[in-house]
């Protein structure tokens, strides 16, 4: 559609908004049913569902304001507000039965016009013994609903929109003119707490209500019909909305200081007894519901024709047949025969209880996601977000929730029914369309700017050192070159990072800087990510040598917000030369204070995973606690489930006694986290290597973690990790400090 025919469309400004709105609000509720909630819950009942209700539909208003101001507000008004934010998929979904709950409200509004009549019908019966039909409802509904379809297909939403005026101004004279009305009781007889016995359940009777607060949805409805709607829809939907809950708490209070309780309760037309001219309340609810059934009859064809340019129905000539509209004001007639169609079906049941709370659950449902997506974009901080009007994060939280309760607080059955329902419409749609764009680039930055706020939270709690307070954890970072060859060492870091810990892998390419090394860098981290879905943090690094890539990867900060306490190397048996870059930075790492892990890998294969061993000396037993620590971490991954854990202490047996009474010492004490029953004691002859007595016990094993002391290093260098020839996959391990666990 060209520019030009676009601006042509833009036919009103903020006052019919207002109007539509405020006509929905002070609608056929107001007038038929007001009463009857103020009998059955009692004045402060009826304030407490004025202020529940407006709960929800301020925030919701206050929410519609700050996205109208944000974006353009298309055609479609609810629904392309949701569908914009959540991504076609979701908003279909929810605009569908936003499209239901409007074209229902049809019928709902046209009931009520036929029950103005039944005092007529009565006074024609009675008097002149004619009338009859106009005491029948269903008929005098069936017989409007087809008057307000002629007028509608023929005349359009410009028509509707000047007899907003006419009707907004007969009921701005109906309620002068009740509440100018003589009290029928003395006001020292009202009780403001009392109801009528067995009276409805206060969310019965809320459901009932809640319809009449809904206008804000008719005044939105007109958004592809506006000059201007980024001012005319906060505008007159936040006026509309404080001034028709002003006006409902004065009517409660007329109410209740007016009449009797039986009155209110019984008496749907209570309010003409109440009036300073009692037939100006029968003509207000005539004037109010076909205002009312107005409104929703302009809006609901335009939220279909708005669901069918979207292409979200089946067939693409129903989607063509739905979406146009009539050439010189792209009014959507095809949508409108749709629409008086369904409204046709519910005024033939004729049950306005049954009618209002369908409406009340689609609606609650509707203003729930509206609220929502504000609430989520005050977190998710996109810079395209910058709405004229703000409202405030707490505010749209409140809407949402109190949406969510309320619609199982009023029909817990209904409630499962509407999601459901729009759970299958999800389902049918996303089978067409796999837009979900918004919704996933709505949550992405929320996610975002909770992880620098979780980031810096725990950066700040952790200037005091975790690691001597008793709750160590591992926050791993391991660095590798051949990642696609060998995958011991990303597999050690996924298993600690399954559950307790954290863990960054870094894969490391020798070299400079260049478009070519970037793009292969930026290949092997996405088949990285790919291939090995893990909760583990991929990522690549370019740099010269190794020393100076350990040197970059030592001052990285740690995705949980907390810096790295453990850097995890590796080296295969067969390939000498790939650990001598480990030794010859091992100083590096230990001016840094980190803990080191060494993940030695042999050509041996074993892929069953049912025992870890674990090797303790009594000269080492500061390895020891993080030695334990980590074979449990490694345990709770899914992959070690069947798997066990042993202990074993090794000893020279001349000095076996001594040591022996030392280790029960460190149990006792509580500085070896174990029972002596899973703790093996090993003896060795000194003559013979100690190594040779770990091959033996351990050539079995899956995992053996052996502790090494980094003074041993510096003095044997590659010595203390060789031997160890019968054995499978190592981690040897060196704690900076012992860690304590309490």
């Amino acid at each position: 559609m060209s520019r030009k025919l676009q601006n042509n469309l833009g036919q009103f400004g903020t006052t019919p908004v207002f109007i539509a709105s405020i006509s929905t609000i002070l609608g056929a509720i107001l007038f038929l049913r007001f009463g009857y909630a103020v009998g059955n819950v009692g004045f402060f009942g009826a304030i407490a569902i004025i202020i529940l209700g407006h709960a929800v539909t301020i925030p919701t208003a206050l929410a519609v304001a700050e996205i109208a101001t944000n974006r353009k507000v298309e055609g479609g008004g609810d629904y392309y507000v949701i569908s914009r934010s959540f991504g076609i998929n979701i908003g279909a979904a929810i605009g569908v039965a936003l499209f239901l709950s409007q074209a229902i409200s049809v019928s709902f509004y046209v009931i009520a016009f036929a029950e103005s009549f039944i005092p007529f019908g009565q006074y024609l019966n009675e008097t002149y013994n004619i009338g009859y039909f106009l005491e029948n409802k269903k008929i005098i509904g069936l017989i409007s609903m087809g008057l307000l379809s002629i007028l509608i297909l023929s005349k359009g939403a410009k028509l509707g929109v000047k007899a907003l005026y006419i009707v907004a101004s007969i009921i701005f004279v109906s309620l002068i003119l009740f509440f100018l009305g003589k009290n029928q009781i003395n006001f020292e007889e009202v009780n403001f707490f009392s109801k009528v016995e067995n009276a409805d359940n206060f969310f019965y009777v809320f459901t009932i209500i809640f319809p009449a607060f809904t206008g804000i949805s008719a005044g939105l409805g007109l958004s592809g019909d506006l000059k201007e709607p980024r001012k005319s829809i906060p505008r007159g939907t936040i006026l509309a909305t404080i001034l028709g809950a002003i006006v409902y708490v004065l009517v409660a209070y007329k109410l209740t200081i007016s009449t009797d309780l039986n009155s209110l309760a019984n008496n749907q037309l209570v309010m003409s007894d109440i009036a300073l001219w009692g037939p100006i309340i029968p003509i207000g609810l005539a004037c109010a519901a076909i205002s009312s059934a107005l409104g929703s009859i302009i809006v609901a064809p335009r939220t279909l024709q708005a669901l069918a340019k979207d292409k979200i129905f089946p067939n693409k000539n129903l989607d063509l047949w739905l979406s146009k509209g009539k050439k010189e004001n792209n009014e959507p007639l095809n949508g409108t025969i749709v629409t008086c169609l369904i409204a046709f079906f519910f005024v033939y049941i004729g049950d306005i209880n049954f009618v209002a709370r369908i409406i009340s659950m689609f609606f609650m449902v509707t203003y729930g996601a509206i609220c929502l997506i504000s609430f989520l974009e005050h977190f998710s901080g996109d810079p395209s977000y910058r709405p004229a009007f703000k409202s405030r994060w707490y505010i749209s939280l409140m809407g949402a929730l109190l949406s969510i309760w309320l619609m199982f607080k009023m029909d817990t059955l209904f409630a499962f029914l509407s999601i459901l329902i729009m759970i299958s419409f999800y389902y049918f749609i996303s089978k067409k369309s796999s837009d979900n764009r918004e919704f996933v680039n709505l949550f992405k930055d929320v996610l975002e700017q909770l992880a620098r706020q979780l980031q810096i939270f725990i950066q700040r709690k952790n200037e005091s050192s975790i690691s001597n307070n008793g709750h160590w954890r591992p926050f791993v970072v391991s660095i590798s070159d051949a990642s696609l060859i060998r995958k011991n060492a990303f597999d050690v870091t996924r298993w600690i990072a399954y559950k307790y810990g954290f863990g960054t892998y870094i894969h490391y390419i020798k070299g400079y800087l260049s478009k070519q090394n970037f793009e292969d860098s930026q290949n092997i981290k996405h088949k990285l990510i790919e291939g090995k879905k893990t909760n583990v943090y991929v990522d690549t690094l370019i740099s010269p040598s190794y020393t100076s890539a350990l040197a970059q990867v030592v001052q990285l900060s740690g995705i949980s917000g907390t810096e790295n306490n453990l850097i995890l190397l590796e080296y295969c048996e067969s390939d000498k030369d790939s650990f001598k870059d480990v030794m010859n930075n091992f100083n590096l790492l230990h001016t840094t204070g980190y803990d080191v892990a060494i993940m030695r890998s042999n050509n041996i294969k074993k892929d069953k995973k049912e025992e870890i061993h674990i090797w303790i000396s009594p000269t080492d037993y500061e390895n020891s606690n993080m030695m334990i620590l980590l074979g449990y971490i490694i345990l709770g991954h899914p992959e070690w489930k069947n798997a066990q854990i042993k202990v074993f202490t090794i000893y020279p047996k001349n000095k076996f006694e001594e040591y022996k009474n030392q280790m029960f010492e460190y149990i006792e004490d509580g500085r070896l986290p174990i029972s002596p029953k899973n703790m093996k004691m090993v003896p060795y002859d000194e003559d013979v290597n100690y190594k040779e007595t770990i091959n033996k016990r351990s050539s079995n094993s899956d995992l053996t973690i052996i502790g090494f002391r980094d003074e041993l290093v510096k003095k044997h260098k590659l010595d203390i990790f060789e031997g160890y020839n019968s054995l499978g996959n190592i981690l040897f391990v060196n704690s900076i400090h012992k860690k304590n666990i309490e």
